[in-house]
């Protein structure tokens, strides 16, 4: 294959973080309108609103390298600590907050969201959730169909990385990551049909957009998705990762595994495709138990430990990630699951604040405490996020 044909792997990351008043530890349903306005012009463009009024988006710019990218992801996250201060706010960088209900919460006044609302109803309503979203740079249409068909077999094990979305209105879910759940209501989520080509995927988009059901593709909402705005893959399904370590390490193992797959198909190899069926099984089971259950191995056919998979994971792509420089975030995933992921910290959090015997609402307080630590967490800002 000529260079000319190597796709560019330039890599952007998009997180949203909830809003927490800083002497309730609850979301600010309706923060200050200078809140957000300072956030955008300090922010350089990079940060805005989000659907609900207690959540903000940041976006980095298109970088040529993980560590470039999670360098001005830490910067976004600073900017919005350090507004958030003046505001009597703290950014939380998980997919759910601990204790907050969505009835109160207030819907961002925006053209875009005012239609979603109207459409989804109920289903929008529920949305207090935030994702991590990746995007690598894949400039040719083919190309991009054929590896998002690939990455989905590996969609499972990102998700059982990035967990952080244990809680819900107070409950605690039982699931790992209990944003999937929540999000399903909503249509044309879930994992990609395969397209055997650019042109039979633009057909049913186009079916769509025709017939006025969808305006634009970006009311596609799979795990993972050609963008609609940009020549990159958008991968969608991690929950935010609280520690921004673990949001290089989900960064550099999406983008190691799309120079992989693309290393195997010019050679005029892939990556075998298996059913939906038993791929779904997989990313049920990564939201319910994260990885602490194992996941299938459609190899083999068996059921393994997810540090088995890790491992082989991690060997698979070592020669990507060596070549993109970002070796040593991939070989983070190691640390995750020793530690655990934010979801696994969470509950670790809540387990021993009721043992030394705090009430239920003290210890979910206790948990949005240790979000609003972790999500700064080495990005010196000054001053405590939040009262003691």
């Amino acid at each position: 294959m000529p260079i000319a044909d190597t796709p560019s792997f330039t890599i952007g990351i998009e997180e949203e973080y909830l809003l927490v008043d800083t002497g309730t530890r609850d979301l600010d349903a309706d923060p200050s309108p200078s809140f957000v306005e300072q956030c955008h012009a300090e922010g350089g463009g990079q940060i805005s609103h989000e659907f609900l009024r207690s959540q903000i988006e940041v976006g980095t710019i298109a970088c040529h390298t993980v560590a470039e990218a999670v360098a001005d992801l830490g910067r976004l996250r600073r900017t919005v600590a350090r507004v958030g201060q003046r505001h009597g706010l703290a950014p939380v960088a998980a997919s759910t907050h601990p204790f907050a209900h969505v009835v109160r919460q207030m819907r961002t006044d925006k053209d875009r969201y005012l239609a979603l609302a109207e459409e989804m109803q109920a289903a929008a309503r529920r949305m207090l959730i935030c994702g991590m979203h990746v995007h690598v740079g894949i400039d040719d249409n083919e190309t991009r169909i054929d590896l998002m068909n690939q990455l989905s077999y590996f969609l499972p094990h990102l998700l059982a990385l990035s967990s952080s979305s244990p809680f819900w209105e107070g409950e605690l879910t039982g699931f790992k990551s209990f944003r999937l759940t929540v999000f399903s209501a909503l249509p044309r989520t879930g994992l990609p049909d395969r397209y055997s080509s650019w042109g039979e995927y633009q057909r049913h988009i186009d079916t769509l957009i025709r017939t006025g059901l969808i305006q634009d593709t970006s009311k596609i909402w799979w795990d993972i998705r050609p963008s609609w705005r940009y020549p990159t893959l958008e991968i969608r399904i991690m929950d935010c990762c609280t520690s921004l370590e673990d949001s290089a390490c989900l960064a550099a193992l999406v983008q190691s595994l799309l120079r992989c797959l693309w290393r195997m198909r010019r050679r005029n190899q892939q990556w075998r495709h298996y059913a939906d069926l038993l791929i779904n099984e997989n990313r049920w089971r990564a939201a319910r138990y994260g990885a602490d259950a194992g996941l299938l191995d459609l190899g083999r056919g068996e059921l393994v430990p997810f540090a088995l998979l890790l491992e082989e994971l991690i060997e698979l792509v070592r020669e990507d990630a060596a070549a993109l420089g970002c070796l040593a975030e991939v070989e983070h995933a190691r640390v995750i699951l020793a530690r655990g992921t934010s979801a696994h910290r969470q509950l670790a959090v809540h387990a021993a604040a009721l043992a030394d015997g705090a009430s239920e609402h003290e210890a979910l307080v206790a948990v949005v405490d240790w979000l609003v630590t972790d999500t700064v967490r080495g990005l010196d800002v000054a001053g405590a996020p939040c009262a003691g």
